[in-house]
Formats: structure tokens, C-alpha cells, sequence
């Protein structure tokens, strides 16, 4: 009768033709009692399921059906050689069929030289060739039984070739110890293979977390296995386990810790140290206990723990927080969606998505198995893959999906892919948002609905604007796998994260709840039937027809006190305006961006009927970014003071100027008015001192610059590009200024006065071509030696240049071409020792 052990070794899910792991052949009399019985427990206590025959009478030359489909069934032999081996016909025979299966099956045999030495076994020597002249003399006469001796004897040989342990003249325990982590290394090597299913490309992951571990190190290390959620990282973890766990003196794989509520940590320290220690008893009630007992028993042993799926510090501080509790040589690993739980000091290896072609095959390998898919079922599996975006979650989801489906259900199914959201992968990657905190939901929601491809210091602008930690609140989702900065230095996220992300608020708003709009059938159920409009955090929606745009009465937002973003952009023909008087009554005062950009055709305010005179009633205080194109009207309501606004966007406005008394702006970083060419004047600037950006781009009608704008000393650009109207324009401040437009500024007469003094360090430019300035002012020649660039070309009015535009030694560009009056440069231009281009 057989008995086996218990297996975690060898999995099923790996190696699904072996139903055992290992298969002992040895002489019942020589080794039963003594090395067979303490190998075979060492092969047990390791959890190696191990076949041996406890009752073989080791009688005659018969060997039972059962014991031969043992030997077939098992993955390893362990063939104990002892003196008295060869007397038994019926080992011989079990050996035979061993060999046999080495060479069909590919079994895995290990030869143990017990008392004897592997050249008497090779040659049949000594007490070898005394067994095999008693078999000769027995079948001296027989064909068919000297036929059997040989074969015996071409086994004995081909076996003692083979690699395997010399037990003769050393200590038993090790040579069992060699033996079962000999054995172990084996079984993982070949079920390692099968994880390829799992996670292509499965190789490279190896060598690279083996080199991070450093194996012949004796130090004690923790690396971190981190990653977005699906992404495999699980997987390689398991991998790495089966491929390193015999290294070591014990070892230990606990799954989804984060399952673990942070108060039960002694039952996974339980765990830990049952399979480490390889007893299954209960150690600790107590959490501060079970560090200590850990600390105590574990200090002298190499062990090998895998922490999967951490999200919390005390999963790291309970299992694995003191390096000084595990013996030299010991490797923590531990995966996570959170970087920071690993802590600074820790390797850390990121998983990330799998390249196209390994995509597909991982794809290919769970839609189609062996089968070859047509041509019209081939394009279709790419636009699969290609929505994954390499991540295997999906990739395993939607193959198993898809596996024998027809071509026509193939084309609905990829349909049905794309347009909603899979159950499965949105409840594992959810857990990474549910681990948030608020105002990290916040952050993570606003790009997966609005910020994904902004420019990321552009976002964390807009971001600050209510949220001040905002960056420290990006790099955590950074850390958390949610987000990453391209190449370009703008925001993304995969996909299927924004995917979870918009699900997460459209199921706000099937509660009756929306935070978030930004396709017009939900803006127009909320603004049309009021649905849920309290909870409305944000707006941002984008139409290509005129029959598209939303419809809403004038009272439509009142009710949005939360409203911080309101985006509404279209493409196409010039909109119909539906109220009557093509105003809106009321906007939220907790309005903090609100944009609508970018109109192919524009509305002109002087042209439109429907164009109110004044201005809308109410705008958000809390407003932190206004972009609207195409304001359509004259004026911003007069209690407009949103102290945290960053961003002023109106451009192509039907506005005549902003509003008429001094307002205070401390947040308020750019205003851009271009092509508003109703604008007569510019708003009173003193209340904006971090001011940076004015754009007043082709504001035909603008007249007059107000002349406070000397106390924006933080200036940076100021486009005045074809004001054409523009006579009054008395201060600048160029403390921090770099450009400067006034190019066509044609009724312009004179250079206004320059306020401060340049700051070092960066390149300046001027451009004055084609306007009406006649001279320029003393202090505009107290700009050296900062400008760089100078243009005056086609300034078909200016008369002269003062010599000491000669003293300027920075400038590198002069354009003067074109100006009709200008009769000569200063006789000492050539004094300008970096000028490289003058045109003249």
C-alpha cells in the first residue's frame, strides 16, 4: 500500500499529466527502516506528494500494474542504490521501467549511491557483480531470461551516469537535506514552465527580479514587486517563489494579504510561521506577540516570504519589519499596487503592460488555444488587444470571452468590449481607488473625466486652485499605479483606469448622484429634469452638430452648489442660443473651472440679435479656472471676485471690458481676451500680483491699457498683436518680463514707460514692427544688457535710434528693414560684440 504527502510544491494547475511528485525505488532490507524512512519524511515536511511502496515483498520478477503506473504517474524517481539492490529482481525490473519512462516520458531520475560506490553500480562490480553472477546462473539456458539480465545491467549503467548524491562516508541528514532541495528545484524548474500562460514574456521577469535579489548576497533584502492592478504581478511572484523556494531553509507564500483586516495580523503570522517552521499549530493571539515569536524563532533561518497584494504599512511592519528577524540570506518579496508601502529603502520592480506582440500572444493563446483563427477573426482579435493595452487582466478576460464564438457573435462581443466596462476588471482595479483617500478620489476622478493628456504643471495649476497638496496628492497616485507622466511631461493613465474611473461616477449618477458630466445625453438629463443637480461637481462636454447643444432653462444650474468645472465645447456651424435672451440666470458659486473652448465658426456679439447687453447674472466665487470661448456678453456680472481664480480665458468674447471697479485676484496667474474685438478696455490690474500672462491678441477695438498694470511684477508675456485702436498704453513692468508684442499696433504713438528693472537670467524679446510708436522713452534704453531681441522693422514712423542701443551687449538680434524714415544706425552699432543678425 502506498502513502503520500500533502503538495504545494507541485501544483496540478502546473503539471497536469503527473500525479506524483516523486517515486522511490530502493532494497526494503538495506534501507526501509533508516536513510528510505527519513528521506521520505524530509520529501513529506517539504510537501513533495512522494509514492512508496510501504508493503513491497521486493518477491520474483512481477511487478503489479499498480506500482508501474506509479512509476509512469510520477515526475521524479529517487533510486536508492545499497548493496543488496541488485540481488532484487524486482528492483531491477522497477529500474528498468524507470529508465524507460526517462527517455518516453521524460522523468526526472536522481540516482543515491547508499553504502556503495557509483563505479560498482556503473560496472557491477563488488557486491554488484555477485547479485549478477547468480542471475546469469539462473538463466544460463534461458534466451529470454539473459535478454532481462542485460537490459539490468544497461540500466545499472545508463542510471550511475546520471547526476545524483554519494551518501557513502557523509552525514545522512545532509545528504537528505541536498536531496529534497535537489528534488524541490526540479519540480519548480519544470511547473515554472506553465506559467507562461499566464504572463508571456515570463523569462525576462526572472533573470531581472533574480538580479535585484542578488542570491549570493548574505545580507537579508526586500524588493517590491509593484504595479497597476491585473498587470501580473501575482503571477511573477509565484513564479519567482517556485523557482527560488528550495534555496532556501523554509518559505512561504501569503496570498491577497490586503484581504487581512489590519487588526487580524497574528492569524497571517500564524500562517507565516506554520510554514515556515512546518508546524501546523496556533502561535499568537496578538499582533505585538507574533513580531516578537517571529523575531525569536526565525533569526537563524534562510527563508524565502512572499507578501502578495500589501496595502497597508502594517502588512509590512507585522510580517516582515525588521530585517533582524530572519536568518543571513533571507529574501522578502512583496507586491503592491502602492509604492510607498514599500518604503525608500527597498528595491522596487515595476511591472508593466506587456509590449503589442507579446499582447497578442497572451491574447491568442486563451481566444483561439491551438486553433487557427480566419482572417476576419485575426483583424478583430487586434482591435482587442489593441483596447487592452497590454494589460493581461483583460487580455486573459476577453480571450477566455471570446473562445469559440462565431464570426458574427466575434463582431458583437468586441463591440459590446468597447463600449462598456467589464465587471471583472473594474472590480480589480477599483480597489486601488477604494484605498484613496477623499481628496485623492478627487484628484483621480478629475483627470480620468477631464485632465488625462494635460500638461502636467498646466494641471497641477488648475488642481492647486482648490486642492494646495495637489502635486504631493499627484505623486501618491503616481505611487499608487493610478497615473503616470509621459514622456512629454503630460498626465496619463492606462485606459481601462479611466474606464474604472468614469464608471465610478456614472454609477454616481445612476443613484441619482453625478459628480461628474461630460457627454451631452447625461448634462441633458440632469440640467433638463434636474436630476441629482446638487451633486454636480463638474461639467465637460463637447458637441459637433448645433442640433447636439444642450438645452437648459435659465435656472437650470441654480441648484449646482458644488459645481467647481463646467466645460462645454463644440465643433461646427455657429450654435443656435435657445433662452431668449441668451442669457443664463445663475452659475454656482462654488464654481472653480468653467470652459467652453474652441468653436470653428464664431459668434460675433455685434452681429448676434440674441446677444444680451449686459452681462450674465451670476458667476461662482470659487472659480479657479474661466475658460469660455465666445462669451456672448458685454460685461462679467458686477459680484464676480473669485479670489482663487488661476486662469481667465475668454477669447473671440462679445465683452466691451470685464467690470468697472478694482478687484482683487491673488490667484489669478493668466487672462486671455484674444480676438475680442468688442473690447474697448482692459480691467484695473492692482488687485493681480501674481499676474503672468495677458494676451490681448487682435482686440481691434481695445484703446487703453490700464495703467496699473506697472504693479504686475511677475509679468512674463504681454501679446498686444494687432490692437489696432490702441492709443494709451503708459506703464509696463518688465521685472519678469520675456515677451513683449505690440507688432501692428498701428495708432500706438509712443513706447509706454518701463516700470522696474529687469531680472537676470533669461532671454528677452521686444517686437514693435508695423506700429505707430515714433520714439521710444529714455527707460527703454535702461533695458540693457537683458534684451536679446529687438524688432522694429516696418515702424514706418520712427525717426532715429538713440547711441546707447549700442551699449546693449546682450542683444543678439537688431531688425530695423523696412523703416522708411529711419535715416542711419548710430555709428557705433558696431560695438554690439554678440549681435549676430542685424537687418536694416
Amino acid at each position: 500500500m502506498a502513502s503520500s504527502s500533502s503538495s504545494f510544491a507541485s501544483d496540478s494547475q502546473y503539471c497536469p499529466r503527473w500525479k506524483y511528485d516523486v517515486f522511490l525505488s530502493f532494497r526494503g532490507e538495506d534501507t526501509r527502516k533508516t536513510f528510505t524512512s527519513h528521506l521520505y519524511e524530509g520529501l513529506k515536511n517539504r510537501g513533495i506528494f512522494t509514492f512508496q511502496d510501504d508493503k513491497r515483498l521486493e518477491q520474483g520478477d512481477s511487478i503489479s500494474g499498480e506500482l508501474l503506473k506509479a512509476i509512469e504517474e510520477s515526475q521524479v524517481a529517487l533510486v536508492i542504490f545499497s548493496k543488496n539492490y541488485a540481488t532484487s529482481r524486482w528492483c531491477l525490473n522497477e529500474l528498468v521501467k524507470i529508465m524507460e519512462c526517462k527517455e518516453v516520458n521524460g522523468q526526472i531520475v536522481i540516482p543515491v549511491f547508499y553504502d556503495v560506490y557509483p563505479s560498482e553500480v556503473r560496472h557491477q562490480t563488488e557486491s554488484f557483480a555477485e547479485a549478477f553472477s547468480k542471475h546469469e546462473s539462473k538463466y544460463t539456458d534461458d534466451i529470454e531470461g539473459m535478454q532481462k539480465v542485460k537490459r539490468w545491467r544497461t540500466a545499472l549503467s545508463a542510471a550511475a551516469d546520471l547526476k545524483g548524491c554519494n551518501v557513502h562516508g557523509r552525514i545522512e541528514s545532509d545528504c537528505i537535506g541536498e536531496l529534497v532541495d535537489d528534488v524541490s528545484s526540479k519540480l519548480c524548474k519544470t511547473s515554472s514552465s506553465y506559467l507562461l500562460q499566464d504572463i508571456v514574456g515570463i523569462d525576462t521577469h526572472l533573470e531581472k527580479v533574480k538580479s535585484l535579489l542578488e542570491m549570493e548576497t548574505n545580507d537579508v533584502r526586500v524588493l517590491g514587486i509593484w504595479g497597476m492592478g491585473g498587470v501580473g504581478k501575482t503571477t511573477l511572484a509565484r513564479a519567482v517563489f517556485d523557482t527560488l523556494s528550495p534555496q532556501f531553509q523554509g518559505a512561504s507564500f501569503l496570498a491577497d494579504v490586503k484581504e487581512t483586516n489590519t487588526n487580524e495580523m497574528h492569524s497571517l503570522q500564524n500562517i507565516l510561521l506554520s510554514e515556515l517552521l512546518r508546524e501546523d499549530k496556533k502561535y499568537v493571539n496578538d499582533k505585538e506577540k507574533g513580531k516578537r515569536l517571529m523575531a525569536h524563532r526565525l533569526r537563524f533561518m534562510k527563508v524565502l516570504v512572499v507578501l502578495d497584494d500589501i496595502n497597508h504599512h502594517d502588512h509590512l511592519e507585522y510580517l516582515a519589519g525588521d530585517l533582524g528577524w530572519f536568518g543571513s540570506g533571507s529574501r522578502i518579496i512583496a507586491t503592491t499596487r502602492n509604492k510607498q508601502i514599500i518604503g525608500k529603502n527597498n528595491v522596487v520592480y515595476e511591472v508593466t503592460t506587456l509590449p503589442e506582440h507579446h499582447a497578442i500572444q497572451l491574447f491568442n493563446h486563451y481566444a483561439f488555444k491551438d486553433e487557427a483563427p480566419d482572417e476576419h477573426i485575426k483583424k478583430l482579435a487586434l482591435e482587442v488587444v489593441s483596447h487592452a493595452k497590454g494589460l493581461p487582466l483583460a487580455l486573459r478576460l476577453w480571450g477566455i470571452l471570446l473562445h469559440n464564438k462565431d464570426t458574427t457573435m466575434w463582431r458583437e462581443v468586441v463591440d459590446m468590449i468597447k463600449r462598456e466596462s467589464s465587471p471583472d476588471i473594474v472590480k480589480n482595479l477599483k480597489i486601488s481607488f477604494e484605498g484613496l483617500q477623499d481628496k485623492e478620489k478627487t484628484i483621480f476622478l478629475d483627470i480620468a473625466c477631464f485632465f488625462r493628456g494635460k500638461d502636467k504643471d498646466y494641471t497641477i495649476e488648475i488642481l492647486k486652485s482648490y486642492d494646495l497638496d495637489a502635486r504631493i496628492r499627484l505623486h501618491d497616485l503616481i505611487e499608487k499605479s493610478l497615473v503616470f507622466i509621459s514622456k512629454y511631461d503630460t498626465i496619463q493613465m492606462h485606459d481601462l483606469i479611466q474606464d474604472m474611473g468614469r464608471y465610478v461616477v456614472t454609477m454616481q449618477k445612476n443613484s441619482g448622484q453625478p459628480s461628474r458630466l461630460w457627454n451631452i445625453e447625461d448634462l441633458e438629463d440632469v440640467l433638463i429634469n434636474n436630476i441629482g443637480t446638487m451633486e454636480v461637481e463638474a461639467i465637460w462636454c463637447t458637441y459637433f452638430e448645433a442640433h447636439q447643444k444642450p438645452c437648459f432653462s435659465k435656472e437650470a444650474m441654480k441648484n449646482m452648489k458644488k459645481l467647481r468645472i463646467l466645460c462645454i465645447r463644440w465643433y461646427g456651424s455657429t450654435p443656435q442660443r435657445d433662452s431668449k435672451d441668451g442669457s443664463i440666470e445663475y452659475l454656482s458659486n462654488n464654481l472653480c473651472w468653467f470652459y467652453s473652448l474652441e468653436c470653428s465658426r464664431k459668434i460675433s456679439s455685434s452681429s448676434d440679435s440674441n446677444c444680451h447687453d449686459d452681462s450674465i447674472e451670476y458667476l461662482s466665487n470659487n472659480l479657479c479656472w474661466f475658460v469660455w470661448h465666445d462669451y456672448p456678453w458685454k460685461l462679467l456680472p458686477e459680484n464676480f471676485k473669485p479670489r482663487r481664480l488661476v486662469y481667465l480665458e475668454l477669447q473671440e468674447s462679445s465683452l466691451h471690458h470685464l467690470w468697472t471697479e478694482t478687484k482683487q485676484f491673488p490667484s489669478l496667474r493668466r487672462i486671455d481676451l484674444s480676438h475680442s474685438k468688442s473690447l474697448k478696455r482692459t480691467p484695473e490690474f492692482k488687485g493681480m500680483p501674481n499676474l503672468e500672462y495677458l494676451d490681448l491678441m487682435y482686440c481691434t477695438s481695445l484703446e487703453e491699457v490700464h495703467p496699473s498694470l506697472k504693479y504686475c511684477k511677475k509679468l512674463i508675456q504681454l501679446n498686444l498683436y494687432c490692437c489696432t485702436s490702441l492709443e494709451r498704453f503708459p506703464y509696463v513692468n518688465v521685472e519678469s518680463l520675456e515677451s513683449l508684442n505690440l507688432i501692428y499696433c498701428s495708432s500706438l504713438e509712443k513706447f509706454p514707460e518701463i516700470s522696474g528693472i529687469m531680472k537676470q537670467g533669461t532671454a528677452r524679446k521686444i517686437m514693435m514692427s508695423y506700429s505707430g510708436i515714433r520714439e521710444l522713452p529714455l527707460s527703454f534704453f535702461d533695458l540693457q544688457p537683458h534684451l536679446t531681441k529687438l524688432h522694429l522693422n516696418d515702424m514706418k514712423i520712427l525717426v532715429s535710434l538713440a547711441s546707447s542701443i549700442c551699449k546693449w551687449k546682450g542683444l543678439v538680434k537688431l531688425d530695423v528693414s523696412n523703416c522708411s524714415k529711419l535715416e542711419s544706425l548710430p555709428e557705433e552699432i558696431g560695438d554690439l560684440e554678440n549681435l549676430e543678425e542685424l537687418d536694416a
